[in-house]
């Protein structure tokens, strides 16, 4: 088994300064780039930053917001998390990839979904009864574009293509994967377009997405495909202390929770259900380094993954301690996480 990856997801979310000033979007997606910076310092392997088209979430093009990342950090991989396939063009989406990778010199992932969030839908004029149907078609599309040769395609969902050719070319291919919540149908179909799997696991124990990576590995010999890399997103925060931490991170959690939720039809959320998420058996890595460490280890051997993208950014929760957040992740548990995995 590789070393395992660490690495960072945001979306966007518009946060509050330490005397509760709301911050504009302009400054949060500053603020971002920033962010993304600390993390290449570090050592993180990767920094994923998703689409939303909402006031909660500041990022609705990463795509730019990554290109500027790319221009002040040397390592780190840049991607998203996701890119909502479904309403958008494949195309685009894998020229804009590909101009990516090119500007950040080989550093460009993407990862594609169908997206938890609707609104892209209406916004670009698609109709939700096609939900299926779009992303199937436009994954298949973006699986023939990842050859970069000449496509000939036809489908519903947009105009047909003969021998159409795409362009930039990248140099060394683009690295892809599909965010998964947690169907087996989602789970065969990564498979069977041969794309890395990131499951988006954000509520429960990471022991009942075990079956799931069973049944990707499954699907990929059933498909004739090589091994490829099995990911997890999940929320989470890290402090010097696991008071400081929880302290830090349930006001946030607890207002952005209950704004989406609201619209979801979910009851309140509480102090009770916050302390089951970051307990062992939650979905929230929250707490000290060595807490976050030893839960995250646990999920890594668990399910045996590739890469760990913890979600740091959660509502309102400052810029400044995120970035303390990003510092502990890169200096304090990715040693203690390795370390733990290496004597296991």
């Amino acid at each position: 088994m590789h070393e395992l990856e660490l690495g960072l997801d945001t979306f966007g979310d518009v946060t509050t300064d330490d005397t509760g000033r709301r911050l504009s979007d302009a400054e949060t997606i500053r603020n971002v780039v920033e962010q993304a910076v600390r993390a290449d310092e570090v050592g993180l392997a990767f920094f994923g930053v998703g689409e939303h088209h909402r006031h909660e979430f500041a990022v609705s093009s990463p795509e730019i917001v990554l290109a500027a990342a790319a221009a002040r950090t040397e390592r780190i991989h840049l991607g998203t998390a996701v890119t909502v396939l479904s309403s958008d063009d494949p195309v685009r989406v894998y020229e804009r990839f590909a101009t990516l990778d090119a500007v950040s010199r080989g550093r460009a992932e993407v990862i594609l979904g169908r997206g938890s969030f609707i609104e892209s839908f209406p916004l670009f004029g698609y109709d939700l009864r096609d939900y299926e149907v779009l992303f199937d078609e436009k994954l298949d599309l973006f699986s023939r574009l990842r050859d970069e040769q000449p496509v000939t395609w036809q489908g519903t969902t947009r105009a047909a293509l003969q021998d159409a050719d795409v362009f930039p070319k990248t140099e060394n291919g683009l690295r892809a994967w599909v965010g998964v919540g947690g169907s087996p149908e989602s789970v065969v179909r990564t498979a069977r377009h041969g794309y890395a799997l990131m499951l988006a696991i954000i509520g429960g124990s990471a022991d009942r997405f075990r079956p799931f990576v069973d049944l990707y590995h499954r699907s990929l010999d059933s498909f004739g495909r090589e091994r490829m890399p099995v990911g997890v997103h999940s929320p989470g925060h890290i402090a010097d202390t696991d008071e400081q931490a929880w302290e830090e991170l349930y006001p946030a959690m607890e207002a952005n929770r209950n704004a989406i939720g609201a619209e979801r039809g979910w009851p309140p959320y509480s102090r009770l259900q916050f302390q089951q998420d970051v307990g062992p058996a939650g979905a929230v890595y929250a707490g000290s380094p060595e807490t976050v460490a030893r839960k995250l280890a646990a999920t890594a051997r668990t399910l045996g993954i590739e890469r760990f993208d913890l979600k740091f950014s959660n509502g309102t929760l400052s810029h400044e301690r995120m970035l303390h957040s990003i510092e502990l992740y890169g200096t304090q548990v990715a040693p203690l996480v390795h370390d733990m995995l290496a004597r296991s």
